[in-house]
Formats: structure tokens, sequence, C-alpha cells
């Protein structure tokens, strides 16, 4: 994983470009996996771990109708956290996560454990993916950041 988030680091310095996070289900590991890149002092802007949804309301002004019609942990969501961030950290890059890691939460058969959203905009332009994983929380959370990275990697090189 360190591998690529350097990698991914070093394509976002060489672009001349700066990123930031908007965590839920990942708590601000993805933020802090980006930190121990060599390359995080010219590209590491910040990031705001919401995992409970009144943080998303209240810091990211995500509408309340939005987090009621499609739950905190959701596509929807996850972009308006994306779309959203650059208010609060002014980046080229912003990065929204949400999902579920363990069982107790909003997840359906339709979406299980192991379900994760990721939004990027990069230069306010949105890309987004739904990700179906498998293993323990640890596990899910390391397959997102990577996910994270190998998306970054992918879209920043055919920009």
């Amino acid at each position: 994983m360190e591998q690529k988030i350097n990698e991914c680091s070093k394509l976002i310095a060489d672009k001349g470009l700066t990123i930031a996070f908007a965590e839920s289900a990942t708590a601000g590991w993805l933020c802090s996996e980006f930190a121990l890149s060599e390359f995080s002092g010219s590209v590491l802007k910040g990031g705001i771990v919401c995992y409970d949804a009144a943080l998303k309301e209240s810091l990211l002004k995500v509408p309340h109708e939005i987090i009621e019609r499609y739950i905190p942990e959701s596509m929807e969501v996850t972009d308006e956290l994306a779309k959203r961030l650059p208010a609060l950290i002014p980046a080229d890059i912003c990065v929204g996560v949400t999902g579920l890691t363990t069982p107790g939460g909003s997840e359906t058969q339709e979406k299980p454990v192991g379900t994760m959203f990721i939004s990027i905009t990069i230069r306010h332009e949105l890309h987004h993916q739904r990700f179906n994983f498998s293993g323990d929380c640890e596990s899910i959370i390391a397959q997102t950041i990577q996910a994270t990275a190998d998306m970054l990697t992918h879209i920043l090189d055919t920009d």
C-alpha cells in the first residue's frame, strides 16, 4: 500500500496539484497514509473525519434531506463530501469516502458490509466509484485506501 500511495503522491506533486480528504468510514487513515509519503509536504492540504452523520451536515453542509433520502453511507452523500470539502480545505483534488466496514449499521443485501464509496473531485470534475470488499474492518479500510490510490492514479494518468 505504501508504494502505491507514494507513487500517487509523486504523480500529484509532478502535476503541481494538492489534495484533501473528507473521510467517514476510513476515519482519517487515508489522509495519514498520504502524510507518510515523501511528497506529503508539497501535496497534502489536510483532512476531516466526519464519521457521524451530524458532522457531515454541520461541518460539510451536506443537506439533511440528502442524508435522510440516501443514508450517510451512499454514493450521493460521498459525492457531496467531495464537492463541499473545498469550502473548508481549498485543494485541487478532494476525496470523499463513506461505507460500511463493520456490521450493525445500514447494511442490506444490496449493500453489505464491505461496500465502500469513493468520490473524487479534480478541479471540480467529479469521479466516483462503488466497491465491494471483503474481510475485517482493517482489511476493508486498507483495500479502500489502495482503491483510492488506484483511482487517483488512473484519473491523473488520463488527464
